[in-house]
């Protein structure tokens, strides 16, 4: 991947958003890009293991709402999909675990921190949406680049 997103905002100033800096990447690369593809969850992700595991994510990057609550979302298991189904990366506006594990998973997983425990009882997701945390709207079919200076978002492609 050749795009630093320091050189994008200086080149793109007028067309890149940043995403707030309390956003850590825990996966197995560094960097990552792809189109946008949105889910909002209520604490439990069954929706968004249906996605990671059934569906090609070449060239994406899933962006994750759980609106900060304090379950984790994500995991080995579902990292483990992730990069089966060749997935760019994942950014959560929450919490995820089992760092030590995904550490040398080959997808990018920006969130806000880590927690040991999951949500149980399944519920609803919503897939599709408008999101917007950390400063920046998401909406499907944006673009997003990502390294260890941040994480931004373009409405289309431009590197």
């Amino acid at each position: 991947m050749d795009f630093f997103t320091a050189d994008i905002c200086d080149e793109h100033s007028d067309k890149a958003l940043v995403l707030d800096p309390e956003y850590k990447n825990y996966g197995g690369v560094d960097k990552c890009q792809g189109e946008v593809v949105t889910i909002r969850l209520d604490k439990n992700n069954s929706e968004l293991i249906k996605v990671l595991r059934d569906e090609d994510g070449t060239g994406k990057v899933v962006v994750v709402d759980v609106r900060e609550e304090y379950f984790a979302v994500v995991g080995e298991n579902l990292m483990k999909f992730a990069h089966k189904n060749n997935y760019a990366g994942i950014i959560v506006n929450g919490y995820i675990r089992d760092t030590f594990q995904i550490k040398d998973i080959p997808v990018a997983l920006y969130a806000l921190g880590t927690c040991p425990r999951k949500y149980i009882p399944v519920t609803e997701g919503e897939r599709d949406v408008h999101l917007s945390f950390g400063g920046i709207g998401f909406k499907n079919g944006d673009y997003i680049y990502a390294d260890t200076d941040g994480v931004i978002v373009t409405s289309e492609k431009i590197v």
